[in-house]
Formats: C-alpha cells, structure tokens, sequence
C-alpha cells in the first residue's frame, strides 16, 4: 500500500512540478522535457554498450543535451564577438541573432542531467529505467530555478524510496524556509534598492560609494542566492525530501580555495568531478595542475553567463586559487589572529571579483574598479532617510553575526535548547520580515542563470 502511495505522491509531484515550470516558462518546459528524454535514452544506451560504443554515445547525449542552453545562452554572445572581430578587418556580416528569452533555468537542470549522463557513464550508478522517476529527478520543482544541483545517487533514491510524515524533517524545513525569505525579502532585496542607485549610475557617484555598493553587493548575492536555496531545501524537508545545502558561511573562507569549498556548493561539486578530475585534478604535474584549476573556473564563469564579464569573474578566481596553491595558503590556521586577517583579505579577493559579475560589461566593471581607486572622495551616497539606512544596515548586522557565531561556536537561535528562545526568534524574524520586507516580486538573481 505505501509504495502504491509513494508512486501517486511522485505523480502529483511531476505534475505540480511541471505545470510550475510550464506557467513560469511555456517553451522552457519543452526544452526541459527534451534534455530529460535525451540523457534518460542516452543513459540506458550506455549502460548496454562495450568501452568504444560508450564513448561514442556519452559524447553524443552530452553535447545533445547542452545543444539547448548553448544556443539560448551562447549564440549571440558568439554571434556578438564574430560580428566585432570581422567589423575590425571592415568586413560586415549578416548572421541573424535569437531573440527568445532563455528558458529559466536551463543552466541548473542542464548541468544535473548531464551530470547523471556521465556518473552512468563512468558506473558510479546504474541507468534509471523508470521514466516517470527521471523526470521528477531533473524537473523536481524546488530547485529547477537556482539549484540546488543534486546528483542522483543523492535524489533518486529518495524519489523511489517511501516518505512518511517526519515532524523534525518539517520542523527544519520550516526554520530553512523563515530564513530563507529573511535572507531574500528582508536582506537582499533591500541591500538591492541601495546598490542599484549606486552601480547603475556609477558615472555621477564618488568611489567610496562604488566601493561601499561594491562590498555591500558581495552581501546581497550570497542572501538572494542563499535564500532561494534554503527556500528550496526547506519545502524538500517538509515533503520529505533532503537536498544538498549550498552555503556554508562562505565570507568566513580563509581562501579564495576554502570559499569555493562553502559556496555554491553544488556547482562546485559538479564542477570538480566533472572537469577538474576528468581533467587529472591534482594527480599530475604543478603546471598541469594549475592549468585544469584554470580551466575549471573559466568553465565555471561561462557557465554563469555568455558575457565577457563572467568570464573574467571565473578567470580570476582560477588565478587566485594558482597564487594560493603556489604559496601553499589554501590550508586553514590554528592562529586565530591570523586566521581572521585572512578572512578579510578572502573576502575583497572575492568582493573585487564581484564587480566584473555585477556590471553589465567590461568597460563598465573596468570604471568602476578604477574610480574606486582613484576617486578618493570620502562622502558615501546616502539614501536620505536615516529609517532606509537603518532598515539596510540592521538585517545585514544579524547574518554577519549569526554566520560568526555559528563558526566559531555552537550557539544557535533557531536551534536554542530553550523553547522560549527558539519561538522568541521565529515570531522576530517572521514579524521583520512583515513589517520591513521589500514585497515587490523580484526575481532570484541565479534564476537568470
């Protein structure tokens, strides 16, 4: 009886899952049906083929499977750089560009697709041969937006496996998602108002502003993403379901290697098994190593956007971790002191590469950067209202203050072994969110990834 339940249960996640997806994107739920049947038919072939079939046919699913999100995504930044480079030797060029959208979310589900194609590939696991199973795997609704990207040695399982009601699966779940939205509507929304007047108009702000909406912008990127993903894990929690989490305090990094080890973790998991390894990893030669950290983090800022600015963005973050391992200062220090110093030089490598992300373009990311180190005008661009500053500064004080007490000891609110601590600290943070939340329907700002 409870497998006949489990099978309705997944039916009617498949459907909300999809008809979601279908209301927030109509062609996208093709292109999302199309790459789950390609690496699903490609898998099972692998699984049934000899080394050399294999190989052919992993090539083929995974180029097939990423045809999509390289056309959407890349075409016309392609297009864009052909036009320039044959403008620059006076010959003009007529290639038509793509005006479609990019289907939400492609770059997640894309990447965990692809991901299952070569884990049956390489025999980490077996091919799924219930269709209805896969297709809740890669289309499952609370993360197909922003992530998190599961492997599915992790959520398959789950999907097969029976879910009954867990009150301390549901607690956490609920505590994820209040976070969640304090982080997104309560933080990062807000910090959103302040940035945006700041970088959007850069030209006519002084550099201490560029360099404060700079810092500030680091800090709104990780609660906008943070928030979605906890968002994600807690309603995977309350229907029973455990999803990776992304973020593990990654301002606190004493690296540019450590952060990556608490951001985005599922990207970068992803990331490490899937080019850095294949590539040789660690197991070779210095230079050689170096190399495939390179390429893994150009991979990693294309894969966020078809712009010379991701690229940087990865480029940079590849030359920080090659610096650090030829210093040997990618490992942690017991001297606290130390380790603090540490801890903010990580965090403006990290803000400094924020920029080139945030701005619309090279040249704008290059002006900024250089008013910021040239025009040493101290007054800072102020909101106007002293209530604005505070609702700006407060919120952001309590998540810098919760991820430093939770690092360095093991004090918790939510968690409090005292009841009236813990529901004193629900009922603050769901009573700031209502009265101070910025309720204007943005979007996650990974979404557009």
């Amino acid at each position: 009886m409870k497998a006949y339940e489990n099978k309705v249960s997944n039916y009617i996640l498949l459907i909300i899952s999809y008809c979601l997806y279908a209301k927030a994107s109509p062609v996208g739920s093709l292109f999302l049906l199309t790459i789950t049947a390609i690496t699903y038919l490609f898998a099972l072939l692998i699984e049934r083929k000899q080394s050399y079939g294999k190989r052919i046919y992993i090539l083929v699913g995974a180029m097939l499977s990423l045809l999509p999100l390289t056309i959407f995504k890349y075409y016309n930044f392609i297009l864009e750089n052909i036009r320039d480079l044959f403008s620059a030797i006076d010959i003009s060029i007529g290639l038509p560009g793509l005006n479609w959208a990019i289907p939400l979310g492609i770059s997640f589900y894309s990447f965990q697709a692809v991901g299952y194609l070569f884990d049956v590939y390489y025999k980490r696991i077996k091919a799924e041969h219930n269709w209805w199973d896969y297709m809740l795997f890669v289309g499952f609704f609370p993360q197909i937006v922003s992530g998190p990207i599961s492997k599915a040695k992790d959520l398959l399982p789950q999907i097969k496996s029976e879910r009954d009601f867990n009150y301390d699966k549901c607690v956490e779940g609920l505590r994820w998602l209040l976070w969640g939205f304090f982080l997104k509507i309560a933080v990062a929304d807000r910090l959103a108002l302040y940035i945006n007047n700041v970088l959007d108009n850069y030209p006519v702000q002084t550099g201490s502003s560029c360099l404060v909406a700079s810092i500030l912008y680091a800090f709104q990127i990780y609660t906008d993403f943070a928030g979605y993903s906890l968002m994600a894990i807690g309603v995977g929690a309350i229907m029973g379901f455990e999803l990776i989490n992304n973020f593990r305090r990654p301002y606190l990094a004493v690296s540019v290697t450590d952060f990556w080890r608490r951001w985005h973790i599922s990207l970068s998991t992803w990331l490490k098994d899937y080019v850095y390894i294949p590539l040789g990893g660690n197991r070779c030669s210095k230079l050689t190593n170096y190399f495939n950290i390179f390429v893994t983090f150009l991979v990693s800022g294309i894969w966020h956007g078809a712009s010379w600015t991701f690229i940087v963005w990865g480029i940079l973050h590849g030359i920080f971790q090659i610096i650090e391992k030829m210093l040997g200062l990618q490992k942690y220090d017991k001297n606290n002191f130390i380790r603090i110093i540490r801890i903010l030089i990580t965090f403006f490598l990290v803000t400094f590469a924020w920029i080139f992300f945030r701005m619309t373009n090279l040249n704008a990311a290059i002006d900024v950067v250089c008013k910021i180190f040239t025009d040493l005008e101290p007054s800072i661009y102020m909101t106007g209202s002293h209530i604005q500053d505070l609702l700006i500064v407060t919120p952001l004080l309590v998540v810098i203050l919760k991820d430093w007490i939770e690092e360095f000891s093991n004090f918790s609110l939510f968690h409090n072994k005292f009841r009236i601590i813990r529901w004193c600290s629900y009922f603050v943070v769901l009573f700031y969110i209502l009265l101070f939340g910025v309720f204007d329907a943005s979007s996650f700002i990974y979404a557009n990834f």
